[in-house]
Formats: C-alpha cells, sequence, structure tokens
C-alpha cells in the first residue's frame, strides 16, 4: 500500500441523491456508484451549494460561500466566439483574465496543496472555476494536467466541437454544432432525431482520458478530478438504458434523463474496474459527490414542475415548496425533501456523498455527521500528509475515513447561500432559512441599500431531524433559537446577509448567464 493514498474525486452535475438506488431510487440501480457505497461509506448530511459555480469554487478553496465579495462569476459563452470566428484563442483569454475578479495573493487551492506534497494533479471534464475560465488560470490552481471545457455554457450541449488540454485547444472530429448540440432530448416522437453533426459524446472523451491518467499515473501517488457534465439538462441522450427501456411508469423523457444517470454510473464503474486491474484499489480513495440539489430537466406540463403544486398552485419557495409527492416527480430525486437546486430548501443543497477506500473503510458504513463541501480540502491535506492553511472553514473527515470517529470533532454548524437568502443547519438538526424580499429595499448609487435590511428578511426556522419534509415553520415558538443562529450566520456572512444572496448583487450588477 502506497504511502500516501491516490485520490479520485467524482463530481456530478445536478444530481440529486434521491436518483441513486443506494439513497432510494427504485425505478432503476446504479450499480457501480452503490459499490461505492456497499464498499466503503455513505454520508446522510452532506451539504453542497445552491448552484453549480459557487459549489465548484467553494470546494477548491475550502471556504463556504455566504462570505463577502468572495468570489464573482465570469460569464458564460464567449467561447462561441472561435467557432463563430470572430475572436482568437488569444482575445478569448484576454476578455476573461480582464472580467472577473482574478486569484488573490494569500488565495491557495485544493490542487496546489496536494502538489505540495508530492501529488500529480489532473482536472478532467467540465470547467472548475465560475462560468468560463482559461488555461492559464486552471494552471495557476494548480492542475498540471487539464483537459476539457472551459466555458458553462458550451457544457450544456455534449457534443463540443472543441475542448482544451492544458490550455491549447483541440478539435473534436464530427462534432459540427456551435451549441454543442444543445437541446432538449435526442427523440422526438419516440424516433432518434438526425444526429448530424453530434458525432462523439463527451462523456465519452472524458471517460478514455480518465482511464489514460490513471494507467499514466499509476506508480507515483496522484489527484484526479472528474467534474462530469452529466446528468444537467438540457437532457439529452442517444441510447435509452435497457433497464428502463420498457418500464410503463416512465414517460420518455424520464427514461432518457435516467439513461444520463446511468452513463454517469457507467463512468464510475470503468474507474473502479481500471483500479482493480492495475492492483490500485487499495491504494486509492475514491470520492463520489454532487455540487447542488436536484432539478428537473424533465418536467412536463401535467405531470411534474418546479413552478407549480399539480393543483396549480404557484410555488413561490417562501410558502409554498417543491415536494415530489404534490408537484408529481416519478423520480423523487430530492429524496422526500423540499425544494430543488436554486433554493436554500435541503432539497436544493443536501447532496449524495460516497467515499471507497478498500482495506481502510468498514463495508457498508453510514454516518450522520455534518459535513460540506468546503471540507474536501482539509480532508485531503490530513490524507495526504499535506500543510493546511490557516484561513479556511472547512473541518477534516479524514478521522470518518480512517475509522477514527472518536477522533473527529465536526461542525458546529454548515452555512450556504441561494438566490433567496442564506442558511444555517445545525448538527443537532436546527436549520434557520433567511429569506430576503427583493422587492423591499431598492438599490442607490452604486450600490448603496436605500432602507435597512433587516425590514426585507423574514426568518423560518425548522428541526430537520423530526421535519424531514421542513413542512412545519416554528420561528414563532423557538425566538430564542432564531436569534442565536441569527447571530452566527450574519458572522458567516461578514455582518451582512446580503453576501448569503447572490440575486441581490446581480440585481445592481446585471444578471449571470443561465447555470
Amino acid at each position: 500500500m502506497k504511502a500516501s493514498p491516490n485520490i479520485i474525486y467524482i463530481y456530478a452535475d445536478d444530481l440529486g441523491r434521491g436518483m441513486l438506488s443506494c439513497y432510494g431510487q427504485k425505478h432503476f440501480a446504479t450499480p457501480n456508484i452503490d459499490r461505492l457505497a456497499g464498499e466503503g461509506i455513505r454520508f446522510t448530511h452532506a451539504y453542497g451549494c445552491s448552484f453549480c459555480a459557487p459549489a465548484r469554487a467553494s470546494l477548491l478553496c475550502g471556504v463556504h460561500d455566504v462570505h463577502a465579495g468572495r468570489w464573482t462569476f465570469t460569464k458564460a459563452g464567449v467561447y462561441k466566439e472561435l467557432d463563430k470566428g470572430t475572436m482568437t484563442l488569444e482575445q478569448v483569454y484576454e476578455l476573461i483574465h480582464n472580467t472577473g475578479i482574478q486569484s488573490g495573493p494569500d488565495d491557495v487551492y485544493l490542487p496546489q496543496i496536494l502538489k505540495q506534497a508530492g501529488y500529480a494533479t489532473g482536472q478532467i471534464g467540465k470547467l472548475e472555476w465560475g462560468f468560463a475560465t482559461t488555461g492559464e488560470e486552471i494552471a495557476k490552481h494548480g492542475w498540471d494536467y487539464h483537459f476539457g471545457d472551459y466555458d458553462h455554457q458550451r457544457c450544456h450541449g455534449y457534443y463540443p466541437t472543441f475542448l482544451f488540454e492544458n490550455g491549447q485547444k483541440v478539435d473534436i472530429e464530427g462534432n459540427t454544432l456551435i451549441d454543442c448540440g444543445a437541446r432538449r432530448s435526442a427523440f422526438e416522437d419516440g424516433e432518434r432525431i438526425d444526429m448530424t453533426g453530434r458525432r462523439i459524446y463527451s462523456q465519452d472523451v472524458y471517460d478514455q482520458k480518465l482511464l489514460d491518467y490513471i494507467r499514466q499515473h499509476r506508480d507515483v501517488p496522484f489527484f484526479l478530478y472528474h467534474p462530469s457534465q452529466l446528468p444537467h439538462g438540457p437532457v439529452f441522450y442517444p441510447h435509452i438504458h435497457p433497464s428502463v427501456a420498457d418500464n410503463p411508469e416512465l414517460t420518455d423523457i424520464e427514461k432518457e434523463f435516467a439513461s444520463m444517470v446511468l452513463r454517469l454510473d457507467r463512468t464510475v464503474g470503468l474507474i473502479l474496474d481500471e483500479l482493480d486491474a492495475l492492483n490500485l484499489a487499495e491504494d486509492t480513495v475514491v470520492i463520489f459527490s454532487s455540487d447542488n440539489g436536484h432539478t428537473l430537466g424533465y418536467s412536463q406540463p401535467g405531470r411534474t414542475s418546479g413552478q407549480e403544486l399539480l393543483n396549480g398552485r404557484p410555488i413561490d419557495n417562501i410558502h409554498t415548496k417543491f415536494h415530489s409527492d404534490t408537484c408529481g416527480d416519478v423520480f423523487d430525486g430530492n429524496d422526500g425533501m423540499a425544494g430543488l437546486k436554486l433554493t436554500s430548501w435541503e432539497g436544493g443543497v443536501r447532496i449524495p456523498y460516497l467515499v471507497r477506500w478498500p482495506g481502510t473503510i468498514q463495508p457498508h458504513s453510514v454516518s450522520d455527521q455534518l459535513i460540506a463541501g468546503y471540507d474536501l480540502m482539509p480532508t485531503l491535506a490530513e490524507l495526504a500528509g499535506a500543510e493546511m492553511p490557516g484561513n479556511k472553514d472547512g473541518v477534516s473527515f479524514a478521522p470518518l475515513i480512517k475509522n477514527e470517529a472518536d477522533a473527529f470533532t465536526g461542525h458546529e454548524y454548515v452555512v450556504y447561500a441561494s438566490y433567496m437568502g442564506p442558511a444555517i443547519v445545525t448538527k443537532d438538526g436546527w436549520k434557520l432559512r433567511c429569506v430576503i424580499h427583493t422587492d423591499k429595499y431598492k438599490l442607490g448609487p452604486f450600490g448603496a441599500f436605500i432602507n435597512q435590511i433587516g425590514d426585507a428578511v423574514e426568518y423560518q426556522l425548522y428541526h430537520i431531524e423530526e421535519d424531514y419534509r421542513e413542512d412545519n415553520n416554528v420561528a414563532d415558538q423557538y425566538m430564542q433559537k432564531v436569534l442565536e443562529l441569527r447571530q452566527k450566520l450574519v458572522k458567516e456572512c461578514d455582518g451582512n446577509l446580503l453576501n448569503g444572496t447572490p440575486q441581490a448583487h446581480f440585481a445592481f450588477y446585471g444578471n449571470y448567464e443561465t447555470m
């Protein structure tokens, strides 16, 4: 066994934990992802962020996303100009480097820490920073090798005309559509559409690069990060998986979405099989999670929607919210919790989290400990024997992986932002949700708020251990608990709850591209 274990992190995109059979999915099985749970540890109280860009930044930086001025989101879509021939690659890079907050002098990133500990570092897949990035920026973060797409908007299609390898453009033969083939569904009236311009599915390219990387680095400690596009919408997969093809309870678009989840499951299986073939299984920690909670790429009028209940009542995410049973989600993708991606309900931020390390982790382990995406940095630093910087929010859960649970102190609470306001969840199950009513304040010159933010905040308190669905707001009964958690949340927001509300800042600075 290696003194320092290899580390592979597989990061799903918009995957609600209820879509996995190890978390309860009934309409199909995800055997390879389930293998991670069966041979390792499954976490039940893991939190990401409410949408992808802050989740990825939080993961890499080891800090939560409610700090003041921590990140800005660069605009997506600029790489289309390469296909159009209106900009050169150098011009695209220059534009990105001059339109977003760049790495600060004191910033430290996860791959930098592992690289300093002697690890080879590789990233393969969807971009890991903002909505558009460059090879230069990724290299600054500490990646020795990187292959994939640098533009979030292009990742809404699965047939890229080009990808990047260490900053150099790599054309993908047979993919000719500027939008990377983005559209909802590969089928019309049950028949597959004309696939002209869509020849090579992006995950097929990534799979080969992942296996190549593992083979090439089998003799050295390595950290391999795979942020997949799957199963982010729009739903598009050209082959319906046999396990769902004849399921009478699923519509065509639901079968197609399930096939995307199963395509990701196949990638996990390829990685695990390769580790076995190279006798690296006991030398390798494999971690699987999602960036945020569930979303409805397969919504259909009259069947399921994130905008209204089955009875037609609109969802305002204040007093009405999404639940699978009241909104018709046949998959129950958010595992019975309230809400979807972008919201601060549990279903928007509570994620699947699995860790496998044969010979070290007790098989079929389950942990109810509170962990967050920003805990990855200190955890991997401890596993690798690397030095950890002090200005981070994360807490190492390595003791839980190494069967040293008595040494785990954990979080008192975790925090996260959302477009309606931040939230705090404690280890004993209390949750304070701040809803900021943006219609109750307005911005003055230079973004100054004219009236007091306190006038626009509604506080909702839930005890999620007893109220899993977040049906019962008990703020009026436990005002002292509200005040206690509010004080902690304001502190984490660096004195201003708006720092946990990206929507408030975009109201002044302009909207970001679709996520």
